[in-house]
């Protein structure tokens, strides 16, 4: 069609036509987007198992210890499960593609896994516990969540080191703080190292992030700790001590991991500064 104030050439709506032909792409799903969306569920599953095998039991007087038990181990391995999921979708996008969604949807089912979940599960065990005061839980289980949402925005937002995590990664920190609700130490000392966690997340001390050797070192540690508490859920002989014993040395794990990359930050910075120096040497 010919303008008759211009004489061009004009084709009616081309903007509008491109717009439309593009849209479709940026909402399809990659297979990494998709694993990401299983780490969302398995987040809103374990506080559905949560609240329907903790919480009501609790608030009805239920009698029922063996149910509670069952419902915190299937919540734990839920969030395990988040954990895998959240490996592999970065796995997967790294070695495939990922959508323009890919990494706000990562940032979001991270928020429910492993901000929600486990911040749902201190408020609960607050109320819940026979020494705990639920008020004071209440306001560690609000700690917990907002330091996952700042270590996710500050993720976004800072360039770290290749290779490295700037704190605490929020899955580790979420396996922490549910690891040190199940070894049902005192009160006082609960609400301690879950605000110490916490801290970790929102702090600088770095960690290195999951690859190679280390992915599955990872892979292979979640599902042992699945087995953990698979034996704990159905009283297996020792299970309440292999239990304690995993979630003991997921403590372990989350203050020894950033000595270890510490120790190798000061090695290297002592390494360039003799090698500035031999440079200097006539």
């Amino acid at each position: 069609m010919i303008d008759p104030e211009t004489q061009a050439g004009w084709v009616p709506e081309a903007d509008e036509v491109d717009d439309e032909e593009e849209m479709p792409l940026s909402l399809r799903l990659s297979i990494a987007d998709t694993l990401t969306l299983g780490n969302a569920t398995c987040g809103f599953m374990a506080v559905y198992f949560t609240t329907t095998g903790i919480l009501i039991p609790h608030l009805t007087d239920s009698q029922e210890s063996g149910m509670a038990r069952n419902s915190a181990a299937t919540a734990v391995i839920l969030m395990l499960c988040a954990a895998v999921f959240d490996l592999f979708d970065g796995l997967v996008a790294r070695k495939l593609r990922s959508s323009p969604m890919g990494a706000e949807l990562d940032n979001l089912s991270d928020l429910i896994s492993f901000g929600l979940a486990p911040a749902y599960f201190v408020l609960v065990y607050g109320m819940v516990a026979d020494d705990a005061y639920q008020k004071v839980a209440a306001v560690g289980a609000v700690v917990v969540l907002l330091a996952v949402v700042l270590r996710l925005a500050r993720f976004s937002c800072v360039t770290v080191p290749n290779g490295m995590f700037q704190g605490m990664p929020s899955p580790f920190g979420a396996l922490t703080v549910v690891s040190i609700v199940l070894l049902e130490l005192p009160f006082v000392a609960t609400l301690l190292a879950i605000l110490g966690t916490a801290w970790l997340m929102v702090s600088r001390v770095e960690y290195p992030k999951p690859r190679g050797r280390l992915a599955v070192a990872m892979l292979a540690w979640i599902v042992v700790s699945m087995g953990l508490l698979a034996a704990w859920a159905f009283d297996a002989p020792s299970g309440q001590l292999l239990l304690q014993t995993g979630c003991a040395l997921q403590l372990v794990m989350g203050a020894v991991i950033p000595l270890f990359a510490t120790a190798r930050r000061v090695n290297n910075f002592r390494g360039n500064r003799r090698e500035a120096r031999a440079a200097q040497l006539p």
